[in-house]
């Protein structure tokens, strides 16, 4: 489709430049002396908005050789030609619509046609090579546009893809780490396996609830993390204690499944290692146009080098940088025997945003 064409506000721009340059041609037939003004009008203006509808072929001629791909001679040539022929079919236009104007007096046209003819040839033809030249220019405009617009695309097809495959890094790593717990538990303590697999079933039927949405609000995000909590608090008891505060902020839209690694760190690579436990500190406060979410937990100050959170804090911020860019940040630091994970995400109103509520059960939270 012509993008001139396809749009109605464009065709109507279009002409109204073509009627002034119908008063320059008028004035070109007037000042040669042959046609008087008003009877120069009256032929010109029409012609020329005719001659604006014939010059919108130069887009075609345009589009079908393109001059990366054209030799230049080619290009030269063919709209040579096509000025020509365009300019020879509004000549047969412009006798028609004069015979027709002279019709009521009964006066021949023809000497009158003969010495504007090679006027409005002349006037045509330019008219049309700089047509096909504004023809080039928009059509490489397009095509930029275009390649632009596929390389948008691109990017976005790149991104979910790397989404896509962060996230089926983070599942199957948790389940493993969660088969591993309830594997160590079916020889000490038979009846803590079993209720660690029945909320372990109900920890996966939420995950997958809201692992398929882009967004999940906060207060969904945080009840999952403590539905994992749960779990691991079969296995560990008193040592595994939480506090979460979320401080206002549990309608802001969060990506599901953030949390879920670093508060797997906290404990695989925190408790864990802490004779004695501990507890694990959720935080999250909205300053302005950002979310900050933190996660801190203790840990063994002793342990060996090398020893740190896998490919789960990796995850959340490649996770992160392929969502929001430069828009959002992680920062781990270790201070006085406890661990920090602060997150900070643009704030996405959480209004509309579906909440699945899960039911959390285990160790108690402190608000």
């Amino acid at each position: 489709m012509h993008p001139i064409l396809g749009h109605p506000r464009r065709l109507a721009v279009y002409v109204a430049l073509w009627l002034p340059l119908g008063g320059v041609l008028a004035a070109l037939l007037a000042l040669e002396g042959a046609l008087p003004w008003p009877r120069a009008i009256v032929v010109a203006v029409p012609l020329a908005v005719l001659f604006g509808f014939l010059s919108l072929s130069a887009w075609y001629v345009a589009r079908g050789l393109p001059i990366g791909s054209t030799g230049l001679a080619r290009v030269l040539v063919t709209a040579a030609f096509a000025a020509m022929i365009s300019t020879a079919i509004w000549l047969l236009f412009s006798r028609g619509w004069m015979e027709a104007i002279a019709a009521p007096a009964s006066r021949n046209v023809t000497l009158p046609f003969r010495e504007i003819a090679p006027t409005l040839f002349g006037f045509g033809t330019l008219l049309y090579l700089l047509a096909i030249a504004a023809s080039y220019v928009l059509a490489a405009f397009q095509t930029s546009r275009d390649v632009e617009r596929r390389g948008l695309e691109l990017q976005v097809l790149a991104r979910e893809a790397e989404l896509r495959a962060l996230r089926a890094q983070i599942d199957p790593h948790f389940l493993f780490n969660s088969l591993q717990s309830i594997s160590a538990l079916t020889t000490a303590d038979p009846a803590a396996a079993r209720r660690m697999c029945l909320l372990l079933a109900d920890f996966l039927r939420e995950t997958l609830a809201v692992g398929a949405r882009d967004r999940i609000p906060l207060s969904s995000e945080l009840a999952l993390a403590q539905r994992f909590l749960a779990v691991e608090h079969v296995r560990f008891g008193d040592r595994l204690n939480v506090m979460v505060n979320a401080d206002g902020a549990e309608a802001c839209g969060v990506p599901p499944l953030m949390l879920q690694p670093l508060v797997e760190n906290a404990v695989t690579h925190g408790v864990a290692h802490v004779i004695e436990g501990g507890t694990i500190a959720i935080s999250a406060r909205r300053h302005g146009s950002l979310l900050s979410i933190a996660i801190e937990n203790p840990c063994d100050p002793d342990r060996p080098p090398g020893r740190g959170a896998g490919v789960g804090l990796a995850n959340v911020r490649e996770r992160l940088r392929a969502l929001f860019g430069s828009e959002a940040s992680l920062h781990a630091e270790e201070t006085d025997g406890r661990y920090r994970v602060q997150i900070e995400v643009p704030v996405e109103d959480g209004s509309g945003i579906s909440d699945p509520r899960p039911t959390v059960i285990g160790p108690r939270t402190t608000p």
